[in-house]
Parts: C-alpha cells; sequence; structure tokens
C-alpha cells in the first residue's frame, strides 16, 4: 500500500512542535549508507532501531508499506512574522515584483537567491504568483531545459513528470514556495522601506 500524500509542514522553529508529539524520525539510505532523514518523522508506529533511535525502514520503503512520514521543516523567514494579523498583512500584499530583478534585493530571497543568472534568462517577467511558481519548478533539475523558453511554452509541459526521474517540484509545492517566496519579497521589501 503507498501512500499519495507528501505532507511538508513549515516552522519557525520545528523543534518547539518536536518537543510536544511524540515522534520517531525517520530514515534513508543513500549510496548504501543509513542515516536519520533530515526532516521526516513518523507520528504512528513503526519499526525503530534501538541503537540509533530512528526508523529501522528506509522512507521510500516504509512509503511502500504504507507508513505515512510527515516532513518538518525549518522556514527562518517565519521568525520575522509578528503575529497572524502581520501574516495576513504580507499574504494579501502584491510583492514589488520590479525588485527580483534588482541582484541584491534577489539574492536575499528564499528559494530564488542562487537563480538570479537563471532568471535574467526568461524572455518574459516573473510578474505574478503563477509565474513564479513556474520559475520555481523550472530551476529544479528535471525542468531546467525549459529555461529561457516563453511562459507560453513552460506552462504546457511544467507539470509533468520527467520522463528520466529527474527531481522535479509537483505544482502544489511550486504553489506553497511560490506563496513563501511573495511572503519573503514583502518582508524584504518592509525592511528595506524603513533603512
Amino acid at each position: 500500500m503507498s501512500s499519495l500524500a507528501d505532507v511538508d509542514i513549515d516552522f519557525a522553529d520545528r523543534e518547539q512542535i518536536l518537543n510536544l508529539i511524540k515522534y520517531t524520525p525517520a530514515m534513508q539510505v543513500t549510496n548504501g549508507v543509513e542515516r536519520k532523514h533530515n526532516s521526516g518523522v513518523y507520528v504512528t508506529n513503526i519499526p525503530t532501531n534501538p541503537f540509533e533511535n530512528y526508523a529501522s525502514i528506509d522512507y521510500q520503503q516504509a512509503e511502500e508499506r504504507g507508513y505515512f512520514k510527515i516532513d518538518f521543516l525549518n522556514m527562518s523567514v517565519y521568525q520575522h512574522i509578528r503575529d497572524q494579523v502581520h501574516f495576513e498583512e504580507l499574504r494579501n500584499t502584491a510583492p514589488p515584483w520590479k525588485k527580483l530583478y534588482n541582484p541584491d534585493f534577489c539574492s536575499q530571497l528564499v528559494h530564488v537567491g542562487n537563480h538570479y543568472d537563471t532568471l535574467i534568462q526568461m524572455p518574459e517577467a516573473v510578474d505574478s504568483d503563477v509565474r513564479l511558481m513556474m520559475f520555481l519548478a523550472i530551476i529544479r533539475p528535471g525542468k531546467k531545459h525549459l529555461i529561457g523558453k516563453p511562459w507560453k511554452e513552460v506552462a504546457e509541459t511544467v507539470w509533468d513528470k520527467p520522463d528520466n526521474d529527474a527531481y522535479a517540484f509537483k505544482k502544489s509545492h511550486s504553489c506553497a514556495y511560490a506563496r513563501l517566496v511573495m511572503i519573503h519579497m514583502n518582508l524584504i521589501n518592509s525592511s528595506f522601506l524603513q533603512e
């Protein structure tokens, strides 16, 4: 039985939630070496390696067996949000799209910062949430062949699963990441305005 869901939850500090719940860290095997998964946990019973205190089944095999892993992720952007009202304000404000093309501004952005050179290769601006979603998808290995193409052409295949199993974003991941980037753009812009 394979799980169809992939649940990632972002926290300003994941340790705060982990201190409140009972969980087992996930395990992954990379190049034959077993290690604790960076962010995945199980909140249900799973066989555990008693010497390492993490799951004894690789997370991919565990998924095939019906175990449900949740990724609890640290996202430092949230440390700068004062409260729910501030969050709503940031989320509901149109981001300063033109500032994406300022290398100093762009370099500070979560998920985008190292990709300024790719950003300026796009023949049309990233100036909407949908285009930002597609941009975040094409900087992944499975969709790099779409870099430099018009957004209309990118939109035709960007959400298709790659034939070669290269890493690619699902639309849902791109949507969530784009929303976070837009909030971060507004946070950075407000700090630029205060300087």
